[in-house]
Protein backbone atom coordinates (compact mmCIF):
# COMPACT_ATOMS: atom_id res chain seq x y z
CA UNK A 1 0.00 0.00 0.00
CA UNK A 2 1.42 3.34 -1.22
CA UNK A 3 2.20 5.06 1.94
CA UNK A 4 0.77 8.93 2.78
CA UNK A 5 2.81 11.81 1.81
CA UNK A 6 3.72 14.62 4.51
CA UNK A 7 5.41 17.70 4.54
CA UNK A 8 7.31 19.14 7.78
CA UNK A 9 7.66 22.83 7.18
CA UNK A 10 9.02 25.59 9.67
CA UNK A 11 11.65 26.22 11.66
CA UNK A 12 15.59 24.94 10.54
CA UNK A 13 18.73 25.82 12.44
CA UNK A 14 22.18 24.66 13.45
CA UNK A 15 22.15 23.50 16.37
CA UNK A 16 25.73 23.83 18.83
CA UNK A 17 25.84 21.72 21.80
CA UNK A 18 29.11 22.28 23.96
CA UNK A 19 29.42 18.82 26.07
CA UNK A 20 29.67 19.67 30.16
CA UNK A 21 31.25 16.71 32.32
CA UNK A 22 28.96 14.56 33.57
CA UNK A 23 27.78 16.02 37.23
CA UNK A 24 24.68 16.96 38.14
CA UNK A 25 24.56 20.54 39.70
CA UNK A 26 21.49 21.76 41.87
CA UNK A 27 21.54 25.68 40.18
CA UNK A 28 22.84 27.39 37.17
CA UNK A 29 24.90 29.50 39.47
CA UNK A 30 26.92 26.39 41.14
CA UNK A 31 28.77 26.32 37.15
CA UNK A 32 27.83 29.79 35.21
CA UNK A 33 29.83 32.08 37.22
CA UNK A 34 31.66 35.14 35.80
CA UNK A 35 35.04 34.80 35.28
CA UNK A 36 35.20 31.04 35.38
CA UNK A 37 37.01 28.69 33.26
CA UNK A 38 35.11 25.24 32.72
CA UNK A 39 36.57 22.22 31.65
CA UNK A 40 34.27 21.10 28.71
CA UNK A 41 34.01 17.81 26.39
CA UNK A 42 33.88 18.10 22.57
CA UNK A 43 30.70 20.22 20.97
CA UNK A 44 28.20 17.83 19.32
CA UNK A 45 26.94 20.09 15.87
CA UNK A 46 23.81 19.14 14.21
CA UNK A 47 20.71 19.68 13.02
CA UNK A 48 17.86 21.57 14.94
CA UNK A 49 14.43 23.26 14.78
CA UNK A 50 11.17 21.25 14.10
CA UNK A 51 11.96 20.81 10.36
CA UNK A 52 15.29 18.97 10.79
CA UNK A 53 13.49 17.02 14.08
CA UNK A 54 10.55 16.28 13.24
CA UNK A 55 11.25 15.68 10.07
CA UNK A 56 14.12 14.05 10.09
CA UNK A 57 12.59 11.75 12.50
CA UNK A 58 9.60 10.88 10.92
CA UNK A 59 11.84 9.83 7.81
CA UNK A 60 13.83 7.48 10.13
CA UNK A 61 10.28 5.79 11.30
CA UNK A 62 9.54 5.30 7.60
CA UNK A 63 7.50 8.05 6.41
CA UNK A 64 7.19 9.99 2.92
CA UNK A 65 7.89 13.11 4.22
CA UNK A 66 9.39 16.47 2.43
CA UNK A 67 11.27 18.98 4.50
CA UNK A 68 10.70 22.96 3.83
CA UNK A 69 12.78 25.22 6.01
CA UNK A 70 14.71 28.08 4.76
CA UNK A 71 18.48 28.96 5.26
CA UNK A 72 20.62 31.69 4.61
CA UNK A 73 24.15 31.04 1.96
CA UNK A 74 26.84 30.77 4.54
CA UNK A 75 28.95 28.48 6.41
CA UNK A 76 26.44 27.25 8.69
CA UNK A 77 23.73 26.87 5.57
CA UNK A 78 26.18 24.70 3.92
CA UNK A 79 26.53 22.79 7.20
CA UNK A 80 22.94 22.28 7.14
CA UNK A 81 22.03 21.28 3.21
CA UNK A 82 25.27 19.00 3.82
CA UNK A 83 23.53 17.30 6.70
CA UNK A 84 19.89 17.19 5.30
CA UNK A 85 21.59 15.83 1.90
CA UNK A 86 23.07 12.82 3.74
CA UNK A 87 19.49 11.93 4.62
CA UNK A 88 18.45 12.58 1.22
CA UNK A 89 16.20 15.59 2.61
CA UNK A 90 17.69 18.28 1.43
CA UNK A 91 15.29 19.47 -2.02
CA UNK A 92 12.68 21.03 -0.28
CA UNK A 93 15.29 23.48 1.21
CA UNK A 94 15.29 27.40 0.28
CA UNK A 95 18.49 29.20 0.41
CA UNK A 96 17.59 32.84 0.82
CA UNK A 97 21.03 34.88 -0.17
CA UNK A 98 22.10 38.29 2.21
CA UNK A 99 20.57 36.18 5.19
CA UNK A 100 21.81 34.24 8.01
CA UNK A 101 20.86 30.65 8.96
CA UNK A 102 19.33 30.10 12.22
CA UNK A 103 21.72 28.52 14.73
CA UNK A 104 21.07 27.56 18.41
CA UNK A 105 23.86 26.92 21.30
CA UNK A 106 22.41 24.24 23.47
CA UNK A 107 22.87 24.27 27.32
CA UNK A 108 22.32 20.98 28.32
CA UNK A 109 23.73 21.06 31.65
CA UNK A 110 23.32 18.11 33.80
CA UNK A 111 20.28 18.37 36.32
CA UNK A 112 19.49 21.48 35.05
CA UNK A 113 16.38 22.02 32.03
CA UNK A 114 18.43 23.50 28.74
CA UNK A 115 18.99 27.02 27.66
CA UNK A 116 19.09 27.79 24.09
CA UNK A 117 21.02 30.74 23.03
CA UNK A 118 19.15 31.39 19.41
CA UNK A 119 19.69 33.30 16.09
CA UNK A 120 16.23 32.96 14.34
CA UNK A 121 18.39 33.92 11.01
CA UNK A 122 16.38 33.27 7.60
CA UNK A 123 13.56 31.32 9.33
CA UNK A 124 12.54 35.03 10.13
CA UNK A 125 11.15 35.97 6.88
CA UNK A 126 10.07 32.65 6.28
CA UNK A 127 6.00 32.92 4.56
CA UNK A 128 3.18 30.65 3.68
CA UNK A 129 4.45 31.58 -0.18
CA UNK A 130 7.28 29.41 0.58
CA UNK A 131 5.66 26.23 0.32
CA UNK A 132 4.89 25.48 -3.21
CA UNK A 133 0.80 25.15 -3.67
CA UNK A 134 1.98 21.86 -5.71
CA UNK A 135 3.03 20.37 -2.45
CA UNK A 136 -0.44 20.76 -0.57
CA UNK A 137 -2.30 18.60 -3.81
CA UNK A 138 0.47 15.15 -3.14
CA UNK A 139 -0.11 15.15 0.92
CA UNK A 140 -2.22 14.22 3.45
CA UNK A 141 -0.66 16.07 6.64
CA UNK A 142 0.97 19.05 6.84
CA UNK A 143 3.45 19.48 10.00
CA UNK A 144 4.09 22.92 11.35
CA UNK A 145 6.82 24.01 13.96
CA UNK A 146 8.24 27.16 15.69
CA UNK A 147 5.96 30.05 15.11
CA UNK A 148 6.71 31.76 17.81
CA UNK A 149 10.55 32.05 16.35
CA UNK A 150 9.72 33.21 12.61
CA UNK A 151 8.42 36.71 13.32
CA UNK A 152 6.02 36.83 9.70
CA UNK A 153 4.31 33.92 10.99
CA UNK A 154 2.97 36.11 14.24
CA UNK A 155 3.04 39.11 12.94
CA UNK A 156 -0.11 40.81 12.40
CA UNK A 157 -2.06 38.53 14.66
CA UNK A 158 -0.75 35.51 13.37
CA UNK A 159 -1.82 36.47 9.97
CA UNK A 160 0.54 34.60 7.54
CA UNK A 161 0.24 31.03 9.69
CA UNK A 162 -3.48 31.72 9.89
CA UNK A 163 -3.28 31.72 5.64
CA UNK A 164 -1.22 28.80 5.45
CA UNK A 165 -3.30 26.73 7.85
CA UNK A 166 -6.21 27.54 5.78
CA UNK A 167 -4.91 26.96 2.28
CA UNK A 168 -3.93 23.31 3.86
CA UNK A 169 -7.33 22.76 4.72
CA UNK A 170 -8.44 23.98 1.18
CA UNK A 171 -6.64 21.66 0.01
CA UNK A 172 -8.46 18.64 2.36
CA UNK A 173 -4.85 18.22 3.75
CA UNK A 174 -4.75 17.37 8.06
CA UNK A 175 -2.96 20.22 9.61
CA UNK A 176 -0.46 19.82 13.08
CA UNK A 177 1.40 22.67 14.53
CA UNK A 178 3.78 22.52 17.11
CA UNK A 179 4.59 25.90 19.18
CA UNK A 180 8.70 26.55 20.82
CA UNK A 181 9.50 28.71 24.01
CA UNK A 182 9.35 32.26 23.66
CA UNK A 183 11.92 35.14 25.45
CA UNK A 184 9.26 37.46 26.98
CA UNK A 185 11.84 40.13 26.11
CA UNK A 186 11.13 39.82 22.59
CA UNK A 187 9.14 40.91 19.73
CA UNK A 188 7.25 37.36 19.99
CA UNK A 189 7.12 37.24 24.07
CA UNK A 190 4.33 40.94 23.10
CA UNK A 191 2.59 39.02 20.62
CA UNK A 192 -0.88 38.39 21.61
CA UNK A 193 -0.73 34.82 21.48
CA UNK A 194 -3.64 34.33 23.13
CA UNK A 195 -5.65 36.36 20.24
CA UNK A 196 -3.51 33.95 17.52
CA UNK A 197 -4.19 31.10 18.72
CA UNK A 198 -7.53 31.52 18.79
CA UNK A 199 -7.81 32.19 14.95
CA UNK A 200 -5.52 29.90 14.39
CA UNK A 201 -6.64 26.97 16.19
CA UNK A 202 -9.97 26.09 13.84
CA UNK A 203 -7.82 25.35 11.18
CA UNK A 204 -5.44 22.90 13.38
CA UNK A 205 -6.08 19.18 13.43
CA UNK A 206 -3.23 18.10 15.41
CA UNK A 207 -1.96 20.53 18.29
CA UNK A 208 1.19 19.71 19.60
CA UNK A 209 2.97 22.08 22.24
CA UNK A 210 5.00 21.95 25.16
CA UNK A 211 2.79 22.69 28.29
CA UNK A 212 5.74 25.64 28.88
CA UNK A 213 4.64 27.54 25.86
CA UNK A 214 1.56 26.85 25.86
CA UNK A 215 1.07 28.32 29.56
CA UNK A 216 3.00 31.17 28.58
CA UNK A 217 0.37 31.74 26.16
CA UNK A 218 -2.80 30.93 27.60
CA UNK A 219 -1.93 31.76 31.39
CA UNK A 220 1.18 33.71 31.91
CA UNK A 221 0.18 34.37 35.70
CA UNK A 222 0.35 30.91 36.65
CA UNK A 223 3.35 30.11 34.20
CA UNK A 224 5.20 33.26 36.36
CA UNK A 225 3.82 31.30 39.64
CA UNK A 226 4.79 28.00 38.84
CA UNK A 227 8.61 29.29 37.73
CA UNK A 228 8.66 31.31 40.83
CA UNK A 229 7.89 27.82 42.30
CA UNK A 230 10.05 25.72 40.47
CA UNK A 231 13.30 27.58 42.18
CA UNK A 232 15.17 27.07 38.71
CA UNK A 233 14.07 22.95 37.68
CA UNK A 234 12.12 22.66 35.54
CA UNK A 235 8.11 23.41 35.76
CA UNK A 236 7.38 20.22 34.84
CA UNK A 237 8.59 18.85 37.97
CA UNK A 238 5.59 20.08 40.08
CA UNK A 239 2.54 20.19 37.42
CA UNK A 240 -0.74 19.11 38.78
CA UNK A 241 -2.27 17.95 35.56
CA UNK A 242 -5.81 18.61 36.61
CA UNK A 243 -5.42 22.18 38.26
CA UNK A 244 -2.37 23.11 35.97
CA UNK A 245 -2.52 21.20 32.18
CA UNK A 246 -6.34 20.59 31.87
CA UNK A 247 -7.34 24.07 31.60
CA UNK A 248 -5.48 24.72 29.31
CA UNK A 249 -6.84 21.78 27.50
CA UNK A 250 -10.37 23.22 28.08
CA UNK A 251 -9.62 26.77 26.20
CA UNK A 252 -7.56 24.51 22.96
CA UNK A 253 -10.55 22.43 22.82
CA UNK A 254 -12.52 25.13 23.32
CA UNK A 255 -10.69 27.39 20.54
CA UNK A 256 -10.98 24.58 18.08
CA UNK A 257 -8.06 21.98 18.27
CA UNK A 258 -9.16 18.71 16.95
CA UNK A 259 -6.75 16.52 18.85
CA UNK A 260 -4.64 17.75 21.17
CA UNK A 261 -1.40 16.70 22.47
CA UNK A 262 0.52 18.81 25.56
CA UNK A 263 4.49 17.50 25.99
CA UNK A 264 4.61 17.75 30.24
CA UNK A 265 8.60 16.69 29.86
CA UNK A 266 9.93 14.29 31.55
CA UNK A 267 6.68 13.22 33.19
CA UNK A 268 4.96 12.36 29.62
CA UNK A 269 1.94 13.73 27.75
CA UNK A 270 -1.27 14.73 28.16
CA UNK A 271 -3.81 14.27 25.54
CA UNK A 272 -7.38 15.24 24.58
CA UNK A 273 -9.51 14.62 21.40
CA UNK A 274 -12.65 16.48 20.07
CA UNK A 275 -15.92 14.26 18.78
CA UNK A 276 -16.30 12.49 15.98
CA UNK A 277 -18.33 14.99 13.77
CA UNK A 278 -14.82 17.23 14.33
CA UNK A 279 -12.63 14.76 13.36
CA UNK A 280 -14.12 13.89 10.66
CA UNK A 281 -13.11 17.40 9.27
CA UNK A 282 -9.14 16.43 9.54
CA UNK A 283 -8.60 15.14 5.89
CA UNK A 284 -10.49 12.84 3.64
CA UNK A 285 -6.72 12.34 2.56
CA UNK A 286 -5.50 11.52 5.98
CA UNK A 287 -8.55 8.65 6.19
CA UNK A 288 -8.79 9.20 10.26
CA UNK A 289 -10.75 6.61 11.76
CA UNK A 290 -12.98 9.03 13.70
CA UNK A 291 -15.06 6.66 15.99
CA UNK A 292 -11.56 5.15 17.14
CA UNK A 293 -10.43 8.32 18.16
CA UNK A 294 -12.98 10.76 19.38
CA UNK A 295 -13.19 11.89 22.80
CA UNK A 296 -10.17 10.53 24.32
CA UNK A 297 -8.43 12.11 27.15
CA UNK A 298 -5.90 10.79 29.18
CA UNK A 299 -1.82 10.94 30.34
CA UNK A 300 0.76 8.92 28.96
CA UNK A 301 3.34 8.69 31.44
CA UNK A 302 6.87 8.38 29.72
CA UNK A 303 9.23 5.50 29.80
CA UNK A 304 12.13 4.92 31.76
CA UNK A 305 15.26 5.84 28.98
CA UNK A 306 18.42 3.42 28.94
CA UNK A 307 20.73 6.74 29.97
CA UNK A 308 19.83 10.58 29.59
CA UNK A 309 22.46 13.24 27.59
CA UNK A 310 19.53 15.51 26.58
CA UNK A 311 16.13 16.67 26.28
CA UNK A 312 17.39 18.02 22.63
CA UNK A 313 14.89 17.04 20.26
CA UNK A 314 12.89 14.88 22.64
CA UNK A 315 9.46 16.25 21.95
CA UNK A 316 10.22 16.63 18.57
CA UNK A 317 10.83 13.28 18.18
CA UNK A 318 7.85 12.34 19.99
CA UNK A 319 5.60 13.87 17.81
CA UNK A 320 6.99 12.99 14.84
CA UNK A 321 6.66 8.91 15.94
CA UNK A 322 3.06 10.68 16.78
CA UNK A 323 2.60 11.27 13.31
CA UNK A 324 4.34 8.63 11.58
CA UNK A 325 1.47 6.21 13.62
CA UNK A 326 -0.96 8.36 12.87
CA UNK A 327 -0.10 8.56 9.14
CA UNK A 328 0.15 4.33 8.95
CA UNK A 329 -3.12 4.16 10.84
CA UNK A 330 -2.36 3.28 14.35
CA UNK A 331 -4.69 3.03 16.99
CA UNK A 332 -4.52 6.12 19.13
CA UNK A 333 -3.20 3.48 22.28
CA UNK A 334 -0.07 2.28 20.04
CA UNK A 335 0.41 6.11 18.34
CA UNK A 336 0.50 7.28 22.37
CA UNK A 337 2.80 4.40 23.17
CA UNK A 338 5.49 5.55 20.57
CA UNK A 339 5.38 8.76 20.93
CA UNK A 340 6.33 8.29 24.61
CA UNK A 341 8.76 5.67 23.10
CA UNK A 342 10.32 7.41 20.90
CA UNK A 343 11.04 10.58 22.93
CA UNK A 344 12.91 7.77 25.79
CA UNK A 345 15.23 6.63 22.83
CA UNK A 346 15.71 10.17 22.53
CA UNK A 347 17.35 11.26 25.66
CA UNK A 348 19.78 8.79 25.38
CA UNK A 349 21.83 10.67 22.98
CA UNK A 350 23.16 14.57 22.98
CA UNK A 351 21.30 14.93 19.01
CA UNK A 352 17.69 14.00 18.48
CA UNK A 353 18.23 11.33 15.97
CA UNK A 354 21.33 9.22 16.85
CA UNK A 355 19.35 7.54 20.11
CA UNK A 356 16.65 6.71 17.81
CA UNK A 357 15.04 3.11 17.39
CA UNK A 358 12.33 1.96 15.04
CA UNK A 359 8.72 1.01 15.36
CA UNK A 360 9.59 -2.32 15.20
CA UNK A 361 12.05 -2.39 18.25
CA UNK A 362 10.23 0.21 20.07
CA UNK A 363 6.95 -2.16 19.97
CA UNK A 364 9.07 -5.03 20.27
CA UNK A 365 10.29 -3.50 24.16
CA UNK A 366 6.79 -1.93 25.21
CA UNK A 367 5.10 -5.74 24.85
CA UNK A 368 8.02 -6.72 26.82
CA UNK A 369 6.79 -4.31 29.47
CA UNK A 370 9.15 -1.39 29.40
CA UNK A 371 8.89 0.02 32.45
CA UNK A 372 7.50 3.40 33.39
CA UNK A 373 8.61 6.52 35.16
CA UNK A 374 6.01 6.86 37.92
Amino acid sequence: MMKKKAIVAGHICLDITPVFPDRPVESLNDLLQPGKLIHMNEADVHTGGAVANTGLAMKFFGADVSLMGKVGNDPFGTMVRTILKEHGAEDGLLVADGESTSYSVVLAIPGIDRIFLHNPGANDTFSAEDIPVKAFGEAALLHFGYPPIMAAMYRENGEELLKLMKWAKEADVATSLDMAAVDPSSEAGRADWYGILKRVLPYVDFFVPSVEELMFMLDRDRFEDLKKRAAGRDITEILDIEKDVRPLADTCMEMGAKVLLIKCGAPGMYYRTAGMAALEQTGKKLNLDAAAWADREGFEKSYVPEQILSGTGAGDTSIAAFLTAVLDGETPETSMHLAAAAGACCVSSYDALSGLKNFDEMKEMIAHNWEKNE
